[in-house]
């Protein structure tokens, strides 16, 4: 057994935490541990908290923890930050984050670092969230970078996405329409004692409504929310545990778990492939071949691909 697994099935956090830093760097020996633990998964409720960069997710997640904790439920949160472009490593840290659930053995905060992947997540923030929940975490939050509307990844990790706005976002709102709030189960105006909530409150509800919904689908609520004084986290989290009640008793909490395990498999897949194909006719002169003919113009990109895939069988 991996010497990390075994420590992180009894809830060890430091054989946690290196188990996910092994991940996060491709490590065989994270991955040979996940294999250890992936039987024990599939019992977390994974919460998905989006929006834009000064939404104040961080606050409202530290607050959401307090509650989950209040509640006698056992909290993994996964904190996804911007990379810095000298090492690479999360920008702000787990040592600036919920600093007041530092000496609670029932939190397990750990910030990861985009290094520029795409969609608001990191490339190891499914394998984390894994790990947490053979860890035996009864809830997992992921809290998104905050980059925008096309920041909608954490979809297919998550339970239950909820969307933060804030006010004096004004246009933005309707911009954001097409991308993240069409996500949402759940929709956080925070900073609501600010001048202008009432009309993101409006706004979001408005969006809403024109949305179809057939017999008994999940209707999106809107709440607000202030974080920094913790008003409304109470209803908030209302709010996500009747979600999953309802995902629940309609079935849908398995088809989600199912999308989600298929997502993480074909992304798997895909990343393997990727590797063997490049591997196996990287050193022969073909991919070269090909790259100079894409260059010149004497090839296009699909029937170069249909080449190398079509020839990969002579190589595995």
């Amino acid at each position: 057994m991996s010497r990390y697994a075994e420590k992180a099935l009894q809830g060890n956090q430091l054989a946690g935490a290196r188990l996910i830093r092994l991940l996060e760097e491709g490590d065989p020996e994270g991955i040979e541990g996940l294999k250890i633990l992936y039987p024990h998964t599939g019992k977390a409720y994974v919460l998905g908290i989006t929006g834009p960069p000064g939404a104040g997710k961080s606050t409202l997640v530290d607050r959401i923890i307090g509650e989950f904790r209040g509640r006698g439920m056992k909290v993994g949160v996964i904190a996804i930050d911007p990379s810095s472009p000298f090492t690479g490593g999360a920008i702000l840290g787990d040592r600036i984050r919920m600093q007041r659930h530092a000496t609670d053995d029932g939190v397990f905060v750990r910030s990861m670092a985009t290094r520029g992947h795409l969609g608001g997540l990191s490339k190891a923030t499914g394998e984390a969230a894994l790990v947490l929940d053979a860890m035996g975490y009864d809830v997992i939050l992921i809290e998104t970078v905050g980059v925008g509307q096309d920041e909608v990844e954490v979809v297919d990790l998550a339970h239950t996405t909820a969307v933060v706005s804030l006010p004096g976002m004004g246009d933005d709102i309707q911009a954001m329409k097409a991308g993240i709030l069409e996500i949402g189960e759940v929709f956080i105006v925070n900073k609501a004692d600010k001048p202008g909530a009432d009309e993101v409150v409006k706004q979001l509800t408005v969006m809403l409504e024109m949305r179809h919904y057939k017999p008994g689908d999940w209707r999106p609520r809107v709440l607000r929310t202030v974080a920094v004084n913790s008003e409304g986290i109470s209803e908030l989290v209302e709010a996500f545990l009747a979600h999953r009640q309802h995902l629940q008793e309609s079935g849908t909490l398995a088809d989600r778990k199912e999308k989600r395990e298929l997502h993480f498999f074909r992304e798997l897949v895909k990343e393997m492939a990727y590797e063997r194909i490049f591997g196996a006719l990287g050193g022969n002169g073909v991919l070269a071949a090909l790259l100079e003919d894409l260059k010149a113009r004497k090839i296009d990109p699909y029937s170069a691909a249909e080449k190398l895939v079509g020839g990969l069988s002579c190589h595995l």
